[in-house]
């Protein structure tokens, strides 16, 4: 794979990295801030506390799947792996790789996960 092209690729993953980091620092903050308010509230606020919390380890899950992605992209750049599928070994194209630094399958293999995934 051309170098300039994974050079591209890893200094975006390293800036989704960055930016989820980020997120997750401010969310933790966030959390943490509904936790100490906590003081006796009627039955709507520790409804909408509760709502909130949820919402906050909801987005913690799928953020900290996102990083783990990128971290494994990183490893596959380093490895000299990246852009090939997971699942065929053929090339993932340049433009699905662009739209998804991360992506682990050409759009063949990932559209068959998906259909299995139903």
């Amino acid at each position: 794979m051309d170098k300039q092209f994974l050079a591209k690729m890893k200094a975006e993953l390293l800036k989704q990295k960055a930016e989820i980091l980020r997120h997750l620092e401010a969310e933790s903050e966030g959390f943490r801030e509904i936790v100490e308010d906590m003081d006796p509230k009627d039955i709507v606020d520790m409804a909408a506390d509760d709502v909130d919390k949820k919402n906050l380890e909801a987005l913690n899950v799928v953020e900290t799947r996102k990083l783990s992605l990128i971290e494994n992209a990183l490893g596959r750049i380093q490895n000299e792996r990246y852009g090939v599928c997971m699942e065929c070994s053929k090339i993932i194209p340049t433009p699905r790789l662009e739209a998804i630094p991360y992506a682990l399958f050409c759009i063949d293999c990932q559209t068959k996960k998906d259909r299995q995934n139903r």
